[in-house]
């Protein structure tokens, strides 16, 4: 590993002793790859799965490595009419996992989210059996004032970039605090303790993923 990385895995020796005191649990992976199989290997054949937006999920091969498995896959992107999405929806909620990575974590093992419609941060608080984050150390923060700034400077410029989104950070780059029609920064979710022990799963993956 490069010295990056090792540093990086000091810190989460740290962040999953703190997700621990949080009732939720914590992995360490150098590799995507790795974490890709012991995700895999964690959920049961014939599960139902859904996952929110998240380009972490994509670029370390998690949702290719899914699409080939024996589940049963709850893509809301499929939907071809409101009414449609909304009945996925309803599923992905019952779902046996939920897959989605944070747009920030801190060193004390805390989560911050940012949504736009809230579908992810819904299934995130309350709904499918098991979730599971996988977030790269781009992702780490030292406290939650920190990762509140990294989302709106970094993460949701980009994210409105991807999503063509006609909003101030989109022309410029930078958080401009906008109440715009196409703001995807709607909800705010801190998430500071699991009241179910080891429903939240977090795998810390020694690669830059995602925004």
């Amino acid at each position: 590993m490069t010295p990056k990385q090792l540093a990086f895995q000091s810190a989460t020796e740290s962040i999953i002793k703190n997700l621990e005191k949080r009732n939720m649990e914590g992995y360490f992976f150098e590799t995507g790859a790795e974490c890709v199989k012991a995700i895999t290997d964690l959920i049961e054949e014939d599960s139902q799965i859904s996952w929110g937006g998240s380009e972490s999920i994509k670029e370390c091969g998690l949702l290719d490595a899914l699409k080939k498995g024996n589940y049963t896959l709850i893509d809301r992107l499929t939907a071809k009419s409101p009414e449609e999405s909304r009945e996925l929806y309803v599923k992905a909620v019952l779902s046996d996992y939920y897959l989605m990575s944070t747009n920030a974590i801190t060193m004390d093992g805390e989560l911050i989210n940012i949504d736009g419609n809230g579908n992810r941060v819904a299934c995130l608080i309350h709904g499918p059996k098991h979730i599971i984050i996988v977030a790269g150390m781009n992702k780490v923060v030292s406290d939650v004032e920190a990762g509140y700034a990294r989302v709106r400077d970094i993460a949701t410029p980009a994210n409105t970039k991807r999503l063509n989104k006609n909003t101030p950070c989109f022309h410029t780059g930078r958080c401009g605090d906008c109440l715009s029609p196409e703001c995807i920064c709607n909800q705010v979710v801190i998430t500071r303790r699991s009241g179910h022990p080891g429903r939240i799963k977090v795998f810390l993956v020694a690669e830059d993923l995602g925004y």
